[in-house]
């Protein structure tokens, strides 16, 4: 592209998954992965803070539809678009409280666990454990391993955002 073309930014580009999703073809598929979607709602973790982890998670990974369900559910939490837009550089923008950024860092950690030979290293473990009690932090490890299995599912048959 040379520096006078333009990109025409009203063309919508129709992408199909490479196959139907896994959870819906084979049985019990999409209640146990919902089940362990929903293990986190039984503690008092508040749903914004689920939806932020679920949307950094989402980012890492790639995910087109989980990116954009999950930053739709933050805003319908009341997040504004600075704190939305904001999740990709949490540890520069001055939007996230001390719970939420360990939540994150914890976030990160797991969903990259093979770029460091200690993913949660001792200092990010006593940073979460100094926010969330044994629950809600069993509570924020399966959200996060949940959102990470669902974000690895839609990469791989390249599931579009807004399509099932």
């Amino acid at each position: 592209m040379t520096i006078d073309q333009t990109i025409d930014t009203t063309t919508v580009v129709a992408i199909k998954a490479r196959m139907p999703h896994p959870a819906f073809l084979l049985e019990g598929g999409l209640d146990a992965l919902s089940a362990l979607s929903r293990v986190a709602g039984s503690t008092d973790l508040p749903e914004e803070l689920l939806h932020l982890v679920h949307l950094r998670a989402s980012q890492i990974n790639g995910c087109s539809w989980c990116t954009i369900e999950h930053s739709k559910e933050m805003r319908a939490d009341g997040a504004s678009d600075e704190r939305v837009f904001g999740v990709g550089a949490w540890r520069e923008a001055p939007l996230f409280t001390a719970r939420e950024r360990a939540a994150l860092a914890l976030t990160e950690a797991l969903t990259r666990i093979a770029d460091t030979a200690d993913p949660v290293p001792d200092e990010l473990w006593a940073e979460v454990s100094a926010h969330f009690d044994k629950r809600q932090l069993a509570a924020l490890i399966l959200a996060i391993s949940a959102i990470n299995v669902w974000n690895r599912i839609n990469v791989a048959i390249r599931q579009p955002a807004g399509q099932r």
